[in-house]
Formats: C-alpha cells, sequence, structure tokens
C-alpha cells in the first residue's frame, strides 16, 4: 500500500526477515532456507503448495526436473540440501561416480516397457552383455546436450554395448516421445518408465543420469549432466 493510504494502519504489524541468519526451523523442525533441523520421519510437507502425482506417475526416485521441465523436485530418499547440491554441481563432480547406485553393485531386476505398450524386462540384455543405461526425457537440455557424445560412443561401442534410453515418467508419454523421435531420432532404443521402477531401483538423481553395467550385470560406472566422458567409461568394460 502507498505510504498514505487509508487502509496503511490497519491490521497486525509483522515482521519480515529473510537473511539466513533468521532463518529457523519452525515447531515442526522445518527450516526454510537452511536445513538445520531434520524433519521428523515420515511427515509430508504443510499443505500449501503440496501437489499430488497422477496415479502411475514416477514416485520414490531422487532427484528429477519439475513436469514443466524447469526447477528440481525431491521425492523420498533425498534431502534438499541433497537435491540442491547435485542441481549445482559442475559436471565433473556429477560424473565422479558419488550418485545413484555404489560401483560394483549388481544391477537390480526392473520391467519397462516399449512404446507400445509392451512389457520389456531388462534382464534380456543385463548379464549376457555390457549395458548403458541413459535417464532421459525429451524436455531435459542435458540429454539434448549429450546426445552427440552418445552417438558417437554408440558407433563405435554398439556392436558389443547395448545401448538403452529410460524415458521416466515426468510430463512425458510413448506418444510424445514418438512425436518427438520423428524429428530427433536417437540411434538407440527408448523404453519407458511408465511407474518409476527403474528410478527408483536405479536410484536416478536426475536426467541425463547414465549407469554403466559390465558383462557380468554390475556397475561400472554412474555420472549425470553434460560433459561425461562417456567413450572412457565404456573402455573400462570393454577392453579396447
Amino acid at each position: 500500500m502507498g505510504r498514505n493510504d487509508a487502509q496503511r494502519g490497519i491490521g497486525i504489524r509483522v515482521p519480515l526477515r529473510v537473511f539466513a541468519r533468521h532463518d529457523r526451523a519452525a515447531r515442526r523442525r522445518r527450516a526454510v532456507l537452511r536445513n538445520r533441523d531434520r524433519a521428523p520421519p515420515g511427515r509430508q510437507l504443510d499443505g500449501v503448495g503440496e501437489e499430488a502425482l497422477r496415479s502411475g506417475a514416477a514416485r520414490h526416485g531422487g532427484v528429477l526436473l519439475h513436469s514443466d521441465g524447469k526447477g528440481i523436485v525431491t521425492t523420498y530418499g533425498w534431502t534438499l540440501g541433497a537435491a540442491l547440491a547435485i542441481a549445482v554441481a559442475p559436471p565433473a563432480v556429477l560424473g565422479a561416480q558419488d550418485i545413484g547406485l555404489p560401483i560394483g553393485t549388481r544391477a537390480p531386476a526392473v520391467t519397462l516397457e516399449d512404446l507400445d505398450g509392451k512389457p520389456v524386462d531388462l534382464s534380456r540384455y543385463v548379464g549376457k552383455q555390457p549395458v548403458l543405461l541413459e535417464f532421459w526425457a525429451t524436455w531435459c537440455p542435458l540429454c539434448k546436450a549429450l546426445e552427440p557424445a552418445l552417438a558417437a560412443a554408440h558407433a563405435r561401442f554398439g556392436g558389443t554395448v547395448r545401448f538403452v534410453a529410460v524415458g521416466v515418467g515426468v510430463n512425458q508419454t510413448p506418444a510424445s516421445i514418438r512425436r518427438h523421435l520423428a524429428d530427433h531420432p536417437l540411434p538407440f532404443p527408448v523404453l519407458f518408465d511408465a511407474g518409476g521402477a527403474a528410478v527408483r531401483a536405479y536410484q536416478a538423481p536426475t536426467t541425463s543420469y547414465i549407469v554403466v553395467l559390465d558383462k557380468a550385470g554390475k556397475v561400472r560406472y554412474t555420472g549425470a549432466g553434460a560433459e561425461q566422458d562417456v567413450a572412457t567409461a565404456l573402455e573400462q568394460v570393454v577392453g579396447n
């Protein structure tokens, strides 16, 4: 209101302080700017601003972009601090194998869908040959930036390594993926993670997350971001 507005003096004066030093956890221990106190387990956000996911949406994953492709969404298993750390980390950190599944972990069993809705069990590939999985979305700029490196890696290693793009179930459908691929084809298949099973199983923290599995089905590389050295990661599992 203006300085001389008649309504200016009506009501209760509430001081507003937004400096980081003034941020404290409320009685329910929800700090705004800093995660000073851990929220009690099992509780959810206050009702204001909390949005429900549609049935079948990817849940319990790590950090994925909002459905409009902007910002980040944290889901169960990740704190806000961890989400922001990944969001602002440089590509060298994101590709340093400190996110997602630990190196040496045996790949989990996951069933996805092809773009016709037919089930595809990843065990048909995993444990039989090296596999590269990229958690991917049509709206992901990092995925777009990775395409040249992945195309070059596929041209070099595609006869030995199975490449699969795992389309996350956020703001895209098999139909929209088909339309996107008609104009922007990939040299390897895209499978759809409708219920978020792969996001959960592989602890995918973001789109552009890559997992490389060796022939025995064990994790040999994880990374995310636009500047991953995919060729070197594949050399380690192929041996050339």
